[in-house]
């Protein structure tokens, strides 16, 4: 049906959802299967070594299913689909968020270290024992002295030319391997990062295949740790800490697709400059960032679709009836609470498929030249970050928008948002990661100025003077024309053109990159003290027009999505949906649009009712918009959202009609002392009389 003014538009939402799964739809399908299966299902509140044992156990039942295999090379049993790999990965986070991360380290870390940093030599001899879990690994890169700064890190390997072997060491306390999953109890091999030394010069941090334990479990010559214990969730993981005393491995242990070092010590590289060496061995390890940014949107579509269920059948207060009380999302307070979130996790969702896409292509080879790699790493900094803390924030105000319910493990939120936490600190702490992202945004605003003449220079220099003087004064409004100066409608209208929005979110970006470019520049011939202190002082608000760069990827994402619906109720929804996201995303930042002047202060009104209005005009689609996720029971296993909470309500509700019809059945102070006052009234009217 068509949308008009007197017809309320219809959500398509089989075909939403399907939109939803993606290019990888037939394997999100296959996950979401293997997900559903008991045995995989955390249970809440069991002891750590019971979850650990369950968790083991569980990643043979993956290697069975053939679930984890997919981007391994075909040769082997793999299937050499990058994307694919990634799109099942990352749906384990709704059966376990343990067993995707410690299967995460095993075949995503570990193995994905000997996939790519070795080479086909590695592959033959270790990736069949890793696929098959016959060498359960871990990932030794994080030092309990050095996490983000991985080029840092103490761990050194020495090589010797007589044995040809390297000799690995732990210098000092800070330098221990940390936080390593497999390293407390399964782990028998490592693959070690160490800053690899060879006829006196240091060549930066390579990868080292490095047996840790041997059949028994007991740890090898040399090597020792201890068990990072219980932490504030994933407790099905095995965290731990590695040390090495003059540990020895053979030459060939190098994995040397970047760098080798030949039988006398000589060191070859691919890569001469060891900057963009060590950036490209980290950056095949990208793939960590990217199932984060998946399974943080499932974990908040997963807490959405139970929160909006139960808050369609609760009911709590008599506001419009005297005889029912009203469903919760019918408040506005409560709409506010969650329909935001809805639009939020679409803008994730939308996202999250461009960049596995984008992994896809360089991992493929299909598009894999130096700036595609390039911009593959900005984009996964910028929106792991920007969908991991979503997710943190989702589930706790899921949990608290279903009250008492919401706290008991049983439904969820608690242990999800236990487990999750600490997806904001790995695969790079989120402030790091968008640090890096700011530095980008700085080059990028660095090369628009190459090749400019002085002519140029000094028309950009007195451009941006002028623009400065009108966001101090507060005449540059954006998008404001002095026909529409009090006219809400007209200042709604603008509001949800998509070109305004995109305006506003990149202009946050550029006026706070380009401050920030004019103060280096000022320092630019300065001492490294004074550049650094210069840095330091913009840091905080570098990091923020980072985030804010996320916000528009996400929304460019979502726009670009709604090209792709067909059904125009849908897209009329969906529409509503994208410009909630844009315009949230600004009145969070409100007063910065204020204070630089690109809003005025009415359209800042107009602002927040409109995004009053799109979300009434979004509740009653709702339900619709989250079970569009496509997530059934046996993923959200929360008794809230399983019908119960109706059954109650309904039981609640024929139980008080019942009683209304029952002329036997208690009075109602208050109806009684209503009924006398009105009968006292009477009386006294007819004594008048």
């Amino acid at each position: 049906m068509s949308t008009t003014e007197s017809t309320t538009p219809r959500l398509d939402v089989a075909a939403l959802g399907e939109q939803l799964l993606g290019r990888w739809a037939e394997v999100r399908r296959e996950a979401r299967a293997l997900s559903a299966r008991p045995e995989l299902a955390k249970i809440e509140g069991q002891p750590m070594p019971e979850h650990r044992e369950r968790t083991l156990q569980n990643l043979y039942t993956l290697v069975e299913a053939k679930a984890v295999h997919r981007a391994f090379p075909s040769h082997l049993g793999g299937g050499d689909d990058h994307g694919g790999n990634i799109a099942g990965f990352e749906e384990l986070v709704t059966a376990d968020p343990s067993l995707q991360i410690k299967a995460g380290v095993q075949w995503g870390l570990f193995g994905a270290a000997v996939l790519h940093l070795g080479t086909r030599e590695h592959h033959d001899k270790w990736l069949p024992g890793i696929m098959s879990m016959e060498i359960p690994g871990a990932f030794a890169m994080t030092e309990t002295g050095h996490g983000s700064d991985v080029a840092s890190i103490a761990t050194t390997a020495t090589y010797d030319p007589q044995a040809q072997e390297f000799v690995i060491n732990t210098p000092f306390r800070a330098g221990w391997k940390d936080y390593l999953g497999n390293a407390a109890l399964h782990g028998k091999a490592a693959t070690v990062f160490a800053q690899l030394i060879t006829n006196g010069v240091n060549h930066g941090v390579h990868c080292f295949y490095v047996p840790i334990r041997d059949e028994a479990g007991t740890f090898l010559p040399g090597i020792g740790g201890e068990d990072d214990g219980v932490k504030g969730g994933l407790n099905g993981i095995d965290n731990g800490r590695l040390h090495f005393s003059d540990v020895r491995v053979p030459r060939t242990n190098l994995l040397n697709r970047y760098g080798d070092v030949a039988e006398d010590g000589s060191y070859s590289s691919p890569i001469e400059s060891p900057g963009r060496r060590f950036f490209t061995m980290i950056g095949t390890l990208v793939q960590g960032r990217v199932s984060l940014d998946g399974a943080a949107t499932a974990a908040s579509k997963v807490a959405l679709q139970i929160a909006v269920t139960y808050a369609n059948q609760r009911r709590q207060f008599n506001a419009s009836s005297d005889v029912q009380e009203e469903v919760i999302l019918d408040y506005q307070r409560h709409q506010r609470r969650l329909i935001p979130l809805i639009a939020r996790t679409y803008a994730g969702s939308f996202s999250h498929e461009e960049l596995l896409e984008a992994f896809d292509g360089v991992f493929s080879g299909e598009r894999a030249s130096d700036a595609d790699r390039e911009d593959l790493e900005t984009l996964a900094a910028a929106l792991k970050p920007t969908t991991t803390w979503d997710a943190l924030g989702t589930l706790q105000e899921c949990r608290e928008a279903c009250g008492g319910a919401g706290f008991l493990a049983e439904n969820r939120f608690t242990g999800l948002h236990s487990d999750l936490d600490i997806y904001a600190t790995f695969e790079g702490d989120n402030n790091i990661l968008l640090q890096l992202v700011g530095k980008r945004l700085l080059t990028d605003y660095a090369k628009s100025f190459k090749g400019m003449d002085a002519a140029g220079m000094a028309r950009f220099a007195l451009r941006t003077v002028s623009d400065a003087v009108l966001a101090r004064t507060g005449l540059r409004a954006l998008g404001q024309e002095a026909r529409d100066t009090g006219s809400e409608k007209r200042s709604a209208t603008v509001l949800k053109d998509p070109e305004v929005q995109r305006a506003l979110l990149t202009e946050r970006i550029n006026v706070t990159v380009s401050q920030i470019g004019r103060a280096l520049n000022d320092v630019a011939k300065a001492s490294s003290a004074e550049k650094a202190r210069v840095f330091n002082e913009n840091q905080d608000a570098l990091i923020k027009a980072a985030a804010a760069h996320g916000r528009l990827l996400q929304w460019e994402a979502f726009t670009r999505g709604l090209e792709a619906v067909e059904d125009e109720d849908t897209r009329t929804i969906l529409t509503w949906l994208r410009d909630l996201f844009g315009l949230g995303c600004i009145e969070e930042e409100l007063g910065w649009y204020l204070m630089h002047g690109r809003l005025s202060a009415q359209r800042a009104r107009t602002l927040i009712e409109y995004v009053d209005r799109l979300i009434a005009r979004l509740r009653p689609h709702a339900q619709d918009l989250v079970d569009a996720f496509g997530y059934t029971q046996a993923h959200l296993r929360a008794p809230i959202s399983s019908g119960a909470e109706q059954a109650r309500q309904d039981e609640a509700a024929e139980y008080y009609r019942h009683l209304r019809a029952d002329p036997n059945s208690p009075v109602d102070e208050k109806v009684l002392l209503k009924r006398r006052r009105a009968e006292a009234k009477a009386a006294a009217k007819a004594g008048r009389r």
